[in-house]
């Protein structure tokens, strides 16, 4: 069994789907951030950066629970967690140059998109003040990765390829909050398919609506 500590953003859904995609058991831990929950003694335990999302598994071959906070390596994680032979190398491939694919584009969002998209929601929405040289930085920086992204899936069907990974896993839920960063995906057709498609897999839905 896995204890998920989380709430309903980005980074936190990564986690969510990736659990449904896999269909491992776990139970939901909400920490509610905007109460300041995240800064609590237990939770500071398992996530010393006071960040959500961050799992504990009860189920690992030494016996030892493990925690683990940062949505990417959680990620990673997860796609390498010993299990049944027909999940290895689902969402994170075991052969050299498709494994650097994915982690390639894993590192993207979690440098790139993560950081930038997240800074234009806070300005456009969340600031007390509307800073326009902030808005438009961000703003601007989030418009271009999303064409590194369309530009990317105009080659391919998925972020790292041919296949689905943890990659997509992890650049969905930010896209999915296009209409906070000011950007329309009909602008970026090559995104809005691959959006689109993602949409239409139930665990992607499941996940996306924990908690």
């Amino acid at each position: 069994m896995i204890d998920l500590y989380t709430w309903s953003t980005p980074n936190g859904r990564k986690v969510s789907i990736m659990l449904e995609e896999l269909g491992l058991d776990y139970t939901v831990f909400p920490i509610d951030i905007t109460k300041g929950e995240q800064f609590a003694p237990a939770f500071l335990a398992i996530s010393p950066n006071n960040k959500i999302p961050a799992i504990v598994d009860h189920d690992v071959p030494d016996g030892e629970p493990l925690s683990l906070f940062e949505s990417g390596a959680i990620l990673i994680y997860l796609a390498e967690r010993p299990g049944p032979a027909e999940q290895r190398g689902r969402f994170l491939p075991e052969a050299f140059r498709p494994r650097l694919e994915v982690l390639q584009w894993l590192m993207f969002q979690m440098g790139g998109v993560g950081p930038f998209f997240g800074q234009a929601h806070h300005f456009r929405r969340f600031a007390p003040e509307k800073i326009p040289y902030a808005i438009e930085r961000y703003s601007k920086e989030t418009r271009r990765l999303y064409g590194v992204m369309d530009k990317r899936l105009a080659a391919v069907e998925y972020l790292a390829g041919d296949d689905y990974s943890i990659a997509d896993i992890a650049t969905f839920p930010w896209a999915a909050r296009h209409e906070w960063q000011g950007v329309d995906l009909a602008e970026f057709a090559n995104v809005k398919r691959w959006y689109e498609g993602l949409w239409e897999r139930p665990a992607v839905r499941r996940g996306y609506d924990v908690p």
